[in-house]
């Protein structure tokens, strides 16, 4: 029997003990970038869902911590209703599978956008992000690394010559140190249409009806980081695309609730907030950029590339707007021209 049957064999084990019913069967509800995976199955008319996190690739524990200080702050994440940290299963509130992104169109977008900005308000007003690592300059960095190495080196074939890491290097300082001047707060880090859900107050998974739309998962990568870098995840979606117009009216009614909420001061005018809004957003899409890449070609899992034009057209957009990076925007067109940027290359 291999790695894979055995811990789908101790998984459904573990779910029928828990729950004390031997007939229980479990059916894949989703799996993400991680090693982590989600079955679903269901208890006397209620959905539960079993959270599977190989503790040697992925911890639970920082799951269940972070998950616990955002249900006393109010927001809606996955109660849990049994855990065993040596096998790495879970057994959590199923919030249901209504993601935002396939329901996001014109007529519902200001309506579930206001949602999750509530849901994000509320995270940024409540939480203490207090023993939260931090989203530092070193974090930051690597972060922006995974480009170079993965999309210009491995699938472009493009080694940087010295005048290209200069370029890069200048471009990776503005981006830093724009993050490091905000101010600190909780960061979900992948607050984004893929990881919130309409929460449905009908659906026999919902441990507490109360709670807020949306459904808040996948929270466990939290940091103390940049105020506008869950906006940006929010707004400039890597799955995603609103008119810049658009974006930049929700930015600016979000800062105005900000200052209200006296998370800025009066000094933070609209063109500061909004540099801030589009650096951080361009640092998170630069390592998607190259995380999307790594996934392909380090783990075999091809399903992002298709959002790789839509990622690399937000790096553009975002630094034409700001002359400074003028350089680096030559650079990526000059490798990029002509490249298929959603078929893997060979090794």
């Amino acid at each position: 029997m291999d790695s894979t049957q055995d811990r789908a064999t101790a998984r459904l084990a573990w779910t029928r003990q828990i729950l004390g019913d031997p007939t229980l069967t479990l059916a894949s509800a989703s799996a993400d970038a991680s090693f982590r995976s989600y079955w679903r199955t269901r208890y006397r008319g209620k959905s539960w869902i079993v959270m599977d996190s190989p503790p040697a690739q992925e911890d639970p524990r920082p799951w269940l911590e972070i998950g616990a200080r955002l249900s006393a702050a109010g927001l809606h994440v996955p109660a849990v209703r049994a855990h065993d940290l040596e096998q790495g299963f879970l057994l959590i509130e199923d919030l249901g599978s209504r993601l935002y992104l396939p329901a996001l169109n014109e007529q519902t977008v200001d309506a579930l956008y206001g949602d999750a900005m509530e849901a994000l308000l509320r995270m940024q007003t409540r939480m203490d992000c207090s023993g939260l690592p931090p989203f530092d300059h070193a974090l930051l960095a690597s972060g922006l690394a995974v480009m170079p190495e993965w999309f210009l080196q491995r699938h472009l074939g493009h080694a940087p010559s010295a005048n290209d890491q200069e370029v890069l290097e200048a471009a990776f300082d503005v981006i830093t140190r724009n993050a490091l001047e905000q101010p600190r707060c909780f960061v979900h880090r992948d607050f984004h249409s893929r990881n919130l859900l309409i929460v449905e107050h009908d659906n026999p998974g919902i441990v507490a009806p109360e709670l807020l739309s949306p459904g808040i998962i996948d929270f466990q990568g939290a940091l103390a980081g940049p105020l506008t870098y869950d906006l940006a995840s929010l707004l400039r979606d890597a799955y995603i695309v609103w008119p810049r117009e658009r974006v930049e009216g929700w930015v600016e009614t979000y800062r105005r609730r900000l200052a209200d909420a006296g998370l800025i001061g009066a000094e933070i005018d609209r063109e500061r907030f909004r540099r801030w809004f589009d650096l951080t957003g361009l640092h998170r899409h630069i390592r998607v950029l190259g995380q999307f890449y790594r996934l392909w070609y380090r783990d075999g899992k091809s399903g992002y590339l298709a959002d790789v034009p839509r990622v690399y057209q937000y790096v553009l957009s975002v630094a034409r707007s700001y002359p400074e990076l003028a350089d680096f925007v030559t650079l990526l067109e000059r490798q990029a021209q002509g490249r298929d940027l959603t078929r893997p290359v060979a090794a």
